[in-house]
């Protein structure tokens, strides 16, 4: 994307009262054993911060790192050193941004709720994407209830403080999953996704930000789950990802 187009793009979408996330590619793996990949990573994390900025984005996602078969304690640091080196970076580029690496879907993947909560607590600009199908898939499908999803909340408000919940950004989809997680998305109907009870938890915690769909059918599905929140007595907006 060039700059001009950026700038457009954020001149409409302010024109159009549209929210804009990002999401960067999804060949980054800050544990790759070779060092130019990890280097391309990061450059793939800064591009995308760089032109999310420039269309008027608050938030970006991106998948942070794969295990390799290496101690989740050593990949945690790894990540945890090569972000900050991006956020020093953004901060004298006078990006604030907000960085954030997505709770996984797969097993073996770098990001759990806890990795995610430690990381934003230790490097700042960083907050946790949660995605909560990714969660269900991880947990073999019990993080798929009220409670689950109002303890994920809690965690999150534990850890970054009740003023983080009015600036989420979170995923849900329906998810096919097997024994190491994540298979596919599927449409909301046509999975076991539990949209009705995490809808109640996010109005019950007052939850503010962004919810992008990821479903194959994400249109007809984000104006279910707009119809079924205002169903539950509250207001909101549809944003574009």
């Amino acid at each position: 994307m060039r700059d001009e187009t950026a700038d457009e793009i954020s001149r409409t979408a302010k024109k159009l009262g549209i929210t804009l996330t990002a999401h960067a590619p999804y060949y980054i793996n800050l544990n790759a054993k070779e060092q130019d990949k990890i280097d391309a990573s990061i450059n793939r994390l800064l591009q995308t911060a760089r032109l999310a900025g420039m269309c008027g984005a608050y938030s970006m996602t991106f998948h942070a790192a794969f295990y390799m078969k290496d101690d989740p304690k050593t990949v945690f640091d790894i990540v945890k050193r090569y972000l900050k080196q991006i956020t020093e970076r953004l901060g004298d580029e006078e990006n604030a941004i907000h960085l954030r690496p997505e709770l996984t879907g797969r097993k073996s993947q770098f990001g759990t709720l806890e990795e995610l909560c430690e990381l934003s607590q230790e490097v700042p600009q960083v907050y946790p994407c949660l995605d909560f199908s990714h969660n269900q898939a991880r947990t073999d499908g019990q993080a798929n209830n009220y409670k689950q999803f109002s303890e994920v909340f809690e965690r999150y408000k534990k850890a970054l403080g009740k003023g983080a919940l009015n600036q989420m950004h979170i995923h849900v989809a329906g998810i096919q999953y097997g024994p190491k997680g994540e298979i596919k998305h599927l449409s909301l109907k046509e999975s076991e996704f539990n949209y009705k009870d995490f809808l109640r938890a996010c109005r019950d915690f007052n939850v503010r930000g962004a919810i992008i769909c990821e479903s194959p059918e994400l249109e007809k599905d984000a104006l279910l789950l707009k119809k079924t929140y205002h169903g539950l007595g509250v207001t909101t907006k549809v944003a574009k990802a």
